[in-house]
């Protein structure tokens, strides 16, 4: 619920015609978020979801480095001493150097000429010859004969009346149109969609248990970077520094590669992504890395991975992993990535916590005996897009403050269902801890050496007791059932109670047979 406070401090302006309409934050309810969504709907035509993509997210792109520009462009011109076409005024403060032809203002001139995709690919490619961090990331198809140039147009009147009015931590609306657009993109492509997106409730999760303040942070298969996204609001939220955290990626995929690379530039956070797309276990792009914080989502349960290339690879310290299964080869490089220091959070298919086949029960057991595991928390079902299977968070830390230790989370009753096919995790609201931090306040009380357990909950196990179970890591062997409170109506009672409600219903069920077959008797019809 919003109170008057918070409602109007959650407020944003967008221009539509001579209307100013006001539209709260929140990407659930009706917002700039929904109205660019809207557009990029009706721009898409007969591509699909994969292909118009691009062409949303780098509209989105260029009017964010427009808007930064023209910014500091305007500060120049009021200081008087003409630097405003000095390049150097700009990349000093992290901006990026629009040239005159690439400018917001020209492409606006321009929305409803037919020429309006070749100017923008134009500008695309100005702007990359300016500033070598983006060459070769911005796409360049607006002009193809498939995308339709008039929507094309509605989409830059749009984009051109969006008004900022900065309250808070609304000015980054671009950058959070960027995300919701993805989250759309996401729905519409379904699996597909697992190469670029990881729902942000599951990420907040991975960070808030994680808490990366500062240090080397890395994710191996970043996708479109919302892990590097979300560990900045972090930092944000608790009056940190961005500047205190270095992000290191990297992806194989070059159209995720470089959406990733815009992400993060539309955020101002400064990444080494790699020189290009690659292979993470093939062609390391970070070989010398030592990471304090891994925060990843790889593709789940990879087959035919070439296992058979890499089997003297020093990553391998705790077994080779199956040809059929690259769940403990991701799991194994990012160990082998791990600084003295740090700390893991990935999301792994279910099959990890137990599987045998291919020897990963003896890697499993052999990162357990190394005292590596600090967590693991059973996700719900429902929280992707991309697949129906269960999957579980893992967390790994190398200085560990409960040694011989493993705390197990049964989070599978949480989450609220959003739409018929979405759940997810709730975040805190009006001073309420929501999922999100229930999980991970039950985290830092467990490192803290104050959790209790709590049946069908949460429970601390020792290697011990893991041991005992075969050295696997499935929660709810660890955590039990939750005790199901008395009601205080002794058995005998209970019992007869029942049986006379369910013969009352079983006569009712035996009058309403009757009455149906004398109706359909009634027009010529019997039940055989």
């Amino acid at each position: 619920m919003y109170t008057r406070k918070s409602y109007k401090k959650n407020l944003l302006y967008i221009k539509q015609g001579n209307t100013l309409i006001m539209a709260k934050t929140n990407t659930a309810e009706i917002g700039f978020e929904k109205e660019i969504w809207k557009a990029a709907d009706l721009l898409r035509g007969n591509m699909d979801a994969s292909e118009y993509k691009s062409v949303v997210l780098g509209l989105i792109f260029l009017k964010y480095i427009s808007d930064r520009f023209e910014t500091k462009y305007q500060a120049l011109i009021a200081e008087g001493d003409g630097f405003e076409e000095d390049k150097d005024e700009y990349t000093s403060e992290n901006i990026f150097f629009v040239p005159q032809e690439a400018r917001w203002s020209m492409i606006a001139k321009t929305a409803h000429a037919p020429e309006i995709g070749t100017v923008i690919d134009n500008a695309m490619r100005l702007i990359e010859k300016e500033n070598t961090r983006l060459k070769g990331i911005l796409p360049k198809n607006f002009a193809r004969p498939e995308l339709d140039k008039r929507r094309l147009g509605d989409v830059v009147d749009l984009f051109t009346n969006i008004q900022m009015r900065e309250h808070g931590d609304t000015k980054d609306i671009l950058g959070r149109a960027y995300e919701y657009c993805l989250s759309k993109f996401a729905e519409a492509e379904g699996k597909l969609a697992g190469e670029f997106y990881t729902p942000a409730c599951i990420v907040r999760t991975l960070v808030e248990v994680l808490q990366p303040y500062s240090g080397r942070v890395y994710d191996p298969a970043c996708g479109s970077g919302g892990m590097f996204v979300q560990s900045a609001k972090f930092i944000e939220r608790h009056q940190g520094n961005i500047n205190s955290i270095s992000v290191f990626g990297q992806d194989s995929n070059p159209t995720t590669w470089k959406m990733a690379q815009m992400n993060l530039a539309i955020r101002g956070i400064e990444a080494d992504l790699g020189k290009f797309n690659a292979d993470t276990f093939f062609d390391d792009q970070h070989p010398t890395l030592k990471a304090d914080y891994i925060l990843a989502n790889p593709p789940f349960n990879l087959s035919d991975w070439g296992v058979d290339k890499l089997q003297g690879d020093v990553r391998w310290k705790f077994g080779i992993p199956p040809a059929g299964n690259a769940n403990f080869a991701w799991l194994q490089h990012m160990i082998h990535h791990l600084s003295p220091k740090g700390r893991i959070g990935m999301v792994l298919a279910n099959g990890s916590l137990s599987s045998q086949s291919g020897g990963e029960g003896k890697i499993r057991e052999n990162i357990i005996k190394a005292d590596l595991v600090e967590g693991i928390v059973a996700l719900p079902s429902q929280l992707f897009y991309t697949t129906g299977i269960p999957v579980s968070l893992w967390f790994l830390n190398r200085t560990k403050k409960q040694t011989g230790k493993i705390l197990f989370v049964d989070a599978r009753n949480m989450g609220t269902m959003v739409t018929r096919k979405l759940r997810e995790l709730s975040d805190s609201e009006e001073g309420e801890k929501g999922d999100i931090q229930k999980i991970a306040n039950t985290f830092h009380a467990f490192n803290e050496g104050t959790l209790e357990n709590e049946k069908g909950f949460c429970a601390i196990a020792t290697l011990e007791d893991v041991a005992k179970q075969d050295y696997i890591l499935t929660p709810g062997r660890y955590v039990g059932i939750a005790e199901v409170e008395d009601d205080g109506e002794p058995f005998q009672e209970k019992m007869e109670r029942l049986t006379s409600e369910l013969s009352d219903l079983f006569a009712q069920s035996h009058d309403l047979e009757e009455e149906i077959r004398k109706q359909l008797g009634s027009i010529g019809f019997t039940i055989k």
